[in-house]
């Protein structure tokens, strides 16, 4: 029994890391010596600190096959609406004499946890012309 709790931590704790050096990694952007084995230590105090928390998502279940190609279309999507998104932005900028029309949409979801509904978030929030305003559980929608 201790054993499997042993290796429960280290689990949590290992998974924690990697995501904590990801995201080192793509917010300092720096690829030198001393950046990199900062970021790793400061990884792993963050993975021990959090492992007794809880799970956490291993990061290696991003390289399950069933997954890749819903991730590539994800990403896909993403980066195609972001830079409609961002040309928009930039014409409306350049005319200003465009009308604006102001609203709200209620968009009904289908996704019911927590980490869906946090993914969605962060995901639209990267588009210029989607921001969340809301997020009604009781009745399932998203409005923006």
């Amino acid at each position: 029994m201790i054993r499997r709790g042993v290796a429960t931590m280290i689990r949590r704790t290992v998974a924690t890391a990697i995501w904590a050096y990801a995201i080192w990694l793509l917010l300092t952007w720096t690829a030198t010596a001393e950046q990199l084995v900062f970021g790793a230590l400061l990884a792993l105090a963050v993975g021990v600190a959090l492992a007794p928390i809880g799970d956490v998502v291993a990061p290696w279940r991003l390289l399950d096959p069933r997954r890749i190609g819903s991730i590539l279309w994800l990403l896909l999507v993403a980066v195609v609406r972001i830079v409609r998104a961002n040309a928009g932005l930039a014409v409306r900028i350049w005319r200003p004499s465009r009308p604006l029309r102001s609203g709200m949409v209620i968009v009904p979801t289908a996704l019911r946890t927590d980490g869906e509904i946090g993914a969605l978030g962060l995901i639209t929030s990267l588009i210029v012309d989607n921001q969340i305003v809301d997020v009604d559980r009781t009745h399932d929608v998203l409005q923006y």
